[in-house]
């Protein structure tokens, strides 16, 4: 069961309402933000009659991104195509988070995208207060830094509150006041850190005509909670404690800066990518008028769909025939949550076998740069064995590569074991 606010809407993207045009607002920045050179793009009147000039201005045609540029631009910008020497606290931040909703699916994130990757750093910075477990995009548990929890929530808070009010729980908390919510739910775990079902009761004791886990819910939907360490750590299971993020990290939130920041992020993280993409990773809406107006600094292309994908001017993308390694991506990753069209990595037959009805995303291998299969970690007393599913039949060199790296996997998932074995199994 996912352990965090509602449900996962980013399963099953639902049709994106677009958004009505509104008037320009100067952003704010979001530390640590690109900052991308602007880009005209060549605009000319249309040529008309004097009379009739009209005010839209000419557009050259945007080139066309085939699959494969689109996935060697996502792994790219994911560092999958080569592993980064960047520190943990920067990949987090340039990959604008990592989904978390089990504990240690983040660490193998960061194992797949960074050199030497070892668990016992990122639990430091967790223990140390400058990398925290918070509920961030889609109103999902993310591994964030500390300042961008506190820059990111806020501009996030809208769709976490629409969220609220169309579901289960928000209809159960009819007369229930908002404030008094967070204020007693604020007042309990500020005295004493709590898991939710203990915040549950608690909460029920001052409302005891609703529903204990509505309660719950709707207080951390309404206020930033974080998981406190050691719950939510390497080797430390999926029990979690939850603190206000304010008391653990000894900051206020500030108001929402406009969201131009984070489209930026999640361009150079995931793009390029369309305003439905946009929307499905971040979970807000109207989002057209923003990329609209944020336009003359972006640069725009199409897919093989004709939808239109914007990009930062100056960033990366490969040519489409670069080699890809074999990858290991753990359950729940982001790289296959961040779109609402996920062919760029995942085709709709794949994603049938990864995507789970209970909401579960499975641990996945890319080959040449597109899910291929799926894996798991059997242990037995003081073995393991990894075991790769493919989804069609391998190459001798594809099966030697996934081999080579799936002993890499071993060492750093299963290194406490006597004995590590690999096992290829036939799909289903």
């Amino acid at each position: 069961m996912i352990p965090f606010l509602m449900m996962l809407p980013m399963l099953v993207p639902a049709a994106v309402k677009r958004g009505r045009s509104s008037k320009a607002r100067e952003a704010r920045t979001l530390s640590p933000v690109p900052s991308p050179s602007k880009e005209s793009g060549g605009a000319r009147p249309v040529s008309a009659p004097p009379a009739r000039v009209p005010s839209r201005r000419w557009r050259p045609p945007a080139q066309v991104l085939g699959q494969r540029a689109l996935n060697r631009a996502l792994l790219q910008r994911q560092w999958l195509l080569q592993r980064s020497k960047a520190g943990v606290k920067e990949a987090l931040e340039h990959l604008v988070g990592l989904q978390a909703q089990a504990t240690h699916p983040p660490y193998g994130a960061l194992w797949a995208r960074l050199e030497g990757f070892q668990p016992g750093t990122l639990t430091r910075l967790i223990t140390q207060r400058q990398v925290v477990r918070t509920g961030m995009m889609r109103g999902t548990l993310h591994l964030v830094s500390a300042r961008d929890c506190l820059a990111l929530r806020p501009v996030l808070q809208p769709a976490l509150d629409r969220g609220m009010r169309h579901s289960v729980f928000g209809k159960q908390l009819a007369g229930v006041d908002a404030r008094e919510l967070v204020a007693e739910g604020r007042a309990l775990l500020e005295a004493r850190p709590s898991p939710r079902g203990e915040l549950a009761q608690r909460l029920q004791e001052k409302w005891p005509g609703h529903d204990a886990q509505a309660l719950s819910m709707g207080f951390s939907s309404l206020e930033p909670l974080v998981v406190v360490p050691p719950s939510g750590t390497w080797g430390h299971g999926e029990r979690m404690v939850y603190a206000t993020a304010e008391s653990w990290l000894g900051q206020r939130f500030g108001p929402a800066a406009p969201p131009d920041a984070l489209v930026l992020r999640y361009l150079a993280a995931f793009g390029p990518a369309s305003v439905q993409d946009l929307q499905v990773w971040s979970g807000l809406t109207r989002m057209s008028a923003v990329l609209e107006r944020m336009r003359p600094q972006l640069r725009t292309f199409r897919d093989e769909q004709g939808a239109e994908l914007f990009d930062l001017p100056d960033a990366r993308r490969p040519d489409p025939e670069t080699p890809a390694p074999v990858r290991f991506l753990s359950e729940f990753d982001s790289v296959l949550l961040a779109h609402a069209d996920r062919t760029r990595i995942l085709s709709d037959a794949a994603r049938k076998r990864v995507f789970t009805l209970n909401g579960i995303v499975r641990a996945t291998i890319l080959v040449d740069g597109f899910v291929q299969g799926t894996w798991r970690l059997e242990h037995a007393r003081d073995a393991a064995t990894l075991c790769i599913t493919p989804f069609g039949k391998l190459s001798r060199d594809e099966r030697a590569a996934l081999t080579d790296e799936g002993a890499r996997l071993l060492a750093f998932a299963a290194k406490e074991v006597r004995r590590a074995d690999i096992r290829f199994e036939q799909g289903r």
